[in-house]
């Protein structure tokens, strides 16, 4: 029998594989049996009531695709009310995703939502800082850190700190979560890209620009789920691009304990069950007992010399 489960700080999931923020809505357990899931992790939530970007909000590209949804919200109250007793009725942690403009208003919706029912908060800081000219939390260390200070002071449950790949200190970000205070890393965000319609001339989405996510985000993420694994003694949760088993294994390889699956959910609603099945055969073909067996069994002792120079070069 293989044994799927996995910790992130105090929490334990039946096995590593959960939704990524955005992909996964009440409407999926329709179609897939949601007690299969080692977590369910929410659309992001703001305090406020918020209607989201102007469309059209997504566009394919090669391979992957776009999205700027900006946030739609019904509010903390809502979700509160409507959305954590939902979710209760299934034996599963929850992990609710919350995203704000400040550091202040972040540290009150989290607070807010500390609540029976919730075991972790998934903490947005990709998102803009109106604070700091728009500019998201994890693009620096400093704002990073602001921000996780204070939202470990608003709350007792586990912080899993999302960053964002559109920042060229990876490192010195994931460090200065951990310091302040969080439990996990999520690895990562999408990643600013832009479409244009090269008949109208205009851009693909109405917002302009938006995250890229699926296959084409993988290199990069799985490059930042490596590094952050080596730099911090938190946990890190590999997102971006997975799709199929080989991609659960190398997130895990590279040092992800566990994984959170997101685009490929929208080509095939059933994509969580299906690789968690396929993970099943894979483990259990390769003699593996236990998952945990895979994590951070990278064989990169060679290649150490050159990570180091890659890191401090200019």
């Amino acid at each position: 029998m293989v044994n799927l489960s996995t910790k992130i700080g105090n929490l334990t999931l039946d096995n590593p594989i959960m939704p990524a923020s955005g992909t996964f809505s009440e409407d999926l357990a329709e179609v897939l049996d949601l007690n299969l899931l080692g977590a369910h992790v929410t659309k992001t939530i703001t305090e406020e009531i918020r209607g989201g970007n102007p469309t059209p909000r997504v566009c394919e590209v090669r391979g992957s695709m776009l999205n700027s949804i900006g946030i739609p919200s019904k509010g903390v109250d809502y979700f509160i009310n409507n959305v954590i007793p939902f979710y209760n009725q299934y034996d599963v942690p929850l992990v609710v995703s919350i995203s704000a403009h400040t550091v202040d208003d972040f540290a009150r919706i989290c607070e807010k939502i500390s609540v029976p029912g919730v075991d972790a908060i998934e903490v947005n800081i990709s998102c803009p800082n109106i604070e700091e000219d728009g500019k998201a939390f994890a693009m620096r260390p400093s704002t990073t850190r602001s921000v996780m200070t204070k939202l470990r002071s608003a709350s007792d449950l586990p912080l899993w700190a999302k960053l964002s790949p559109n920042t060229g200190e990876t490192i010195e970000v994931a460090m200065a979560a951990e310091e302040a205070g969080a439990d996990a890393l999520v690895v990562s965000n999408t990643l600013l890209s832009m479409a244009i319609d090269i008949h109208s001339r205009k851009p693909k989405l109405g917002n302009l620009m938006g995250g890229l996510s699926g296959p084409s985000l993988k290199p990069i993420a799985l490059r930042m789920a490596y590094q952050c694994a080596k730099s911090v003694d938190i946990p890190v949760i590999g997102c971006g691009g997975i799709s199929t088993v080989e991609d659960i294994v190398e997130y895990l390889i590279a040092g992800a304990v566990a994984i959170q699956v997101g685009t490929a959910t929208f080509i095939n609603p059933n994509a969580m069950a299906t690789l968690l099945a396929e993970l099943k055969v894979f483990l259990k073909n390769q003699n593996i007992q236990n998952v945990s067996e895979l994590v951070g069994s990278v064989r990169d002792e060679e290649a150490a010399d050159s990570v180091v120079f890659m890191e401090t070069a200019p």
